[in-house]
């Protein structure tokens, strides 16, 4: 009777954490429309079937190394986002990015506000190239949260190197 009784008390409890666990990436998933996470979903199947990303999104503006630059060099009032991992970040960066990570953004998505973004800044993304799936994926997060200027920097920081641009490293 004691394993019985063990036994239920085992069952109950593992459906609970499942349970709890469900309730959780719900939770998380409720922050974002369906489509949208759809969309991040179809990015990281291109991704783990080494496809490239699309060539536009809606809502979203492609900008080329070369136009980014000239943002730069006029001084234009931009926020570039480095949506990669925090070691490739601290790594090599486009000067004056600052990260805000895809895996971040999606389990937070008050992130965005909390770095300073208002739904008006004109926000260029960024990440690994055109197999890469995080900036995109950045990219359509922030248009459902209601920012407007979203360009996307789709050949991401190797475009960048390959046309001599300077980077940046270290905090």
């Amino acid at each position: 009777m004691k394993l019985f009784t063990r036994s239920i008390f085992t069952a109950i409890a593992v459906v609970l954490t499942v349970s709890l666990f469900s309730a959780a990436a719900l939770a998380a998933d409720a922050k974002y429309p369906a489509d949208t996470i759809a969309k991040v979903d179809e990015f990281k199947i291109l991704k783990r079937d080494k496809k490239d990303m699309p060539e536009s999104l809606t809502g979203v503006k492609i900008i080329t190394e070369t136009e980014l630059k000239a943002w730069m060099d006029q001084k234009k009032k931009i926020v570039i986002l480095d949506n990669r991992p925090a070691d490739e970040f601290e790594k090599e960066r486009i000067p004056g990015a600052v990260r805000l990570n895809s895996d971040d953004l999606l389990d937070d998505a008050s992130l965005a506000q909390k770095a300073g973004l208002k739904p008006d800044d004109v926000i260029v993304n960024y990440c690994n190239g055109v197999k890469c799936w995080r900036s995109p994926a950045v990219s359509v997060l922030l248009i459902s949260l209601g920012y407007k200027n979203i360009h996307w920097l789709r050949g991401g920081l190797p475009d960048w190197i390959k046309k001599g641009y300077d980077t940046a490293e270290g905090k």
